[in-house]
């Protein structure tokens, strides 16, 4: 039905808003309107986002029909406050600092519910920008009188991290019955998988009762994946039992952590020998490593066991311990370098001389700990605590002890050729490089002592100091491809106070050391003091390549090692080496190719796995 209107009324609404009334309306007086219009011309106004009520009331007139709409404005805003859901659970996110710089425009303002929807979006936005993407605005309580309005925010709070372990192919693993496995507490032993679930969810920062943040849980995966005993690691979710919060499952595959290898070979050292290995890196579920190589020979048996658990149970700080056991032998670098010149020799029964082996029988163990109150951060300084036991003998090919060489000159600290060595040591190391394997900016500081106690044999009293210094500076010399490039320095020293056993003096020269020189033919000394300077730059693809110049010194210490083995093989005590190398990345690390020139006038090619620091 169709009518006439004579008359259009405003009642209710502030000065400032009836224009904008009359703006949206089609109801005009002189022309006809059905229920319908005015049914449109309600919902018009309450689009404007500025009433709280709208109602429309017709009166007849002799001249038509009198149109009043009837409304009532929305208060002044003030303010803009927000409470989350469940209440009293976690810690509210959003500061009302926050909250003010979203809405303060519209603060001293009737309250527009249009302008208040998009100040909401602003907030959802924030919190997925931040990383919480569980959270949003779920509802909006009632303006109060004095202009304040209070959002409700469900902003994802945690009631659980619980474990599942899936199949090789991304799949939860099943029961008999076919049916999925349940996921694990950190308190439940593991079903379905070896890794007991509180290995897993000590690793992971998010916590029940916190809210889940898409950064964090980025870290925690990364975290949970660096153990090693996984080929993948993702997150997944489960509702809670309240509805308003949420499970975060760690979903894993574990990998194959046992392996065992056998082979067989020839050494100068141990002759003709055959080698047992085992490797465990997820011993009982819990992450520890148990390795164990064993070797037989023609005139050894040598072995070396370890044991690893990198977190022990129940410590907040994170702190890790090693235990070993093992019987060592080896051509020293103090009384035969790389070069085989001048080397030193003990007597054998075929009056000829031989090599002396330096057999190392002992164990130890040693503790580290970052020195970081917060856990799930990267920490600077890292310490490390640790007690030795060797049982030192020198011998010969034949495993005869031998303690002089053929010149007459004692090669063991007593005369019997055997001395034992227990020492305590201390370390500590502080990183603040960008990247553990190819660095370009920060540094790298490591600070060592070693102290022996004098008891058993040759009751040795010994001190040995050790510092090294690194630091990367980046820059962009050349454009052969993209990647880092980088001026890498490192300086290096160490001494040792008290006696010394000839076998432990420090040794300069080689891959790791002076490049250009073989292993141990530059220097022997109680002192040494060592200086790199590198220039690392990708040339294409995995393919990179650095220019180095290395240089070391004994200090002039040679001739206070007891027999002055470095004086006795000719060595130069002090030289520079330089030259270039490539490297090339493989998921060992950077496989390093070097060739240096030496002041000598040689020139060596050396192998090795990682950069040099």
């Amino acid at each position: 039905v169709r009518v006439l209107v004579a008359e259009v009324l405003i009642t209710g609404a502030p000065p400032q808003l009836e224009e904008e009334i009359y703006r949206v309306i089609k109801t005009r007086p002189g022309r006809a309107t059905t229920r319908s219009q005015l049914q449109e011309d309600v919902n018009a106004i309450f689009a404007t986002g500025f009433f709280s009520s709208v109602d429309v009331q017709p009166e007849d007139t002799p001249l038509g029909v009198r149109i009043s709409f009837i409304v009532r404005a929305n208060p002044v805003l003030r303010q803009v406050a927000v409470k989350t859901e469940p209440p009293g659970e976690g810690q509210r996110i959003v500061n009302q600092e926050k909250i003010n710089e979203i809405f303060s425009e519209q603060y001293g303002s009737i309250l527009n519910l249009r302008d208040l929807q998009e100040g909401i979006k602003k907030l959802n936005d924030w919190y997925k920008e931040e990383g919480y993407d569980l959270a949003q605005v779920i509802d909006a309580e009632q303006v109060t009188p004095d202009g304040t309005v209070t959002l409700v925010v469900a902003e994802g709070v945690i009631e659980a991290v619980k474990v599942r372990f899936l199949d090789e192919d991304g799949n939860p693993i099943v029961d008999e019955n076919g049916n999925p496995l349940p996921s694990m507490t950190d308190q439940e032993e593991p079903v379905g998988g070896n890794t007991r679930p509180f290995i897993i969810t000590r690793e992971v920062e998010l916590k029940s009762g916190s809210v889940f943040n898409r950064k964090k849980a980025q870290r925690d995966l990364q975290r949970v994946f660096g153990l090693g005993i996984f080929d993948d690691v993702r997150f997944s979710f489960e509702p809670g039992t309240d509805p308003r919060q949420v499970v975060i499952v760690v979903d894993v595959i574990e990998k194959s952590s046992g392996s065992i290898a056998a082979g067989a070979g020839l050494s100068s050292a141990s002759g003709f020998f055959g080698t047992v290995s085992y490797q465990q890196q997820n011993l009982g579920g819990n992450n520890q490593t148990l390795g164990g190589e064993f070797q037989l020979g023609t005139r050894e048996l040598l072995f070396d066991l370890s044991f690893t658990d990198p977190w022990i149970a129940g410590d907040p700080f994170r702190t890790s311990y090693t235990v070993n056991a093992f019987r060592r032998r080896s051509i020293s670098l103090v009384f035969n370098g790389g070069s085989g010149e001048n080397n030193i020799k003990v007597p054998n029964d075929d009056n000829d001389g031989d090599r002396p082996r330096i057999v190392r029988t002992g164990g130890g163990v040693t503790f580290r700990r970052p020195l970081s109150q917060d856990v799930f951060k990267r920490s600077e300084w890292t310490a490390s605590l640790g007690l030795k036991y060797q049982h030192v003998a020198i011998e010969d090919s034949d495993g005869d002890v031998r303690p002089e060489s053929t010149d007459g000159e004692l090669l063991s600290f007593s005369d019997s050729g055997e001395d034992d060595l227990t020492t305590v040591q201390l370390g500590a190391v502080r990183d603040l490089r960008n990247s553990t394997t190819q660095p370009t900016n920060g540094s790298l500081l490591r600070l060592g002592m070693e102290q022996s106690i004098p008891i058993g044999s040759g009751s040795i009293l010994m001190n040995r100091l050790r510092g090294s210094y690194s630091f990367y500076i980046p820059v962009e010399f050349t454009n052969f491809t993209e990647g880092p490039q980088a001026l890498a320095f490192n300086i290096q020293g160490g001494t040792i106070l008290g006696d010394l056993p000839p076998y432990e003096a420090f040794i300069v020269g080689g891959s790791n050391s002076v490049r250009g020189f073989a292993e141990g033919d530059l220097a022997s000394g109680r002192s040494y003091l060592q200086a790199t300077a590198e220039y690392r730059f990708p040339i294409f693809s995995v393919i990179g390549g650095a220019l180095f110049v290395d240089a070391g010194t004994d200090l002039g210490s040679a001739g206070s090692v007891p027999g002055e083995p470095g004086e006795q093989r000719d060595l130069p005590g002090t030289g520079l080496g330089y030259g270039l190398g490539v490297r090339v990345q493989s998921p060992l690390g950077p496989i390093r190719v070097d060739f240096g020139l030496n002041t000598e006038g040689d020139s060596r090619l050396h192998f090795g796995i990682g950069e040099k620091f």
